[in-house]
């Protein structure tokens, strides 16, 4: 899985590198747009950065400002700082989620095209429900893992143990 979404962002990078380098070559060295092309971009460009965020939610690597950190010292404090935030997440996460999920329907009842491609933006729009159902699946994954290791660090048993076995 790790390797395929690798590819897979990699692959979006670098087509919309090189749609951006084409871009700046037609238009301003040889002075001839090419149409569409900056249309076309939009639909890599979205799924890129969605997906991205994705990742970030999958490796648990988003930026964070922990400022009640400073004041924790044990792990168990921290544990239940990322439960709660976690939590927190989730929260607004859903509720984006359930948004996402009304433009969603509307997206598709309105069946919207692209000015000059006639490219369904149905494609690029399900991009924002899909990355969050996948970032809310991801944050429950997360949050059980620290419940987990709250219950574990409870009854006796240390997260690192639980890892060697």
């Amino acid at each position: 899985m790790n390797r395929f979404v690798s590819l897979l962002l990699t692959g979006l990078i670098c087509l919309v590198a090189i749609g951006q380098f084409v871009q700046v070559i037609t238009r301003y060295v040889l002075e001839i747009p090419v149409m569409g092309l900056e249309e076309s971009l939009l639909y890599p460009t979205l799924w890129l950065y969605v997906l991205g965020a994705v990742n970030a939610s999958r490796e648990n690597t988003h930026i964070r400002a922990n400022v009640l950190e400073i004041f924790l010292k044990t792990p168990r404090q921290f544990t239940i700082l990322a439960i709660l935030g976690e939590v927190i997440s989730l929260t607004v996460g859903c509720w984006l989620t359930y948004w996402a999920w009304d433009f969603t329907k509307y997206s598709l009842r309105v069946w919207k095209e692209s000015p000059t491609l006639y490219i369904p933006t149905f494609y690029v729009d399900i991009a924002l429900f899909t990355g969050l159902v996948l970032m809310m699946l991801y944050t429950l994954v997360h949050l059980v893992k620290h419940i987990r290791s709250l219950s574990d660090e409870d009854s006796g048993g240390s997260p690192a143990q639980e890892s060697q076995s």
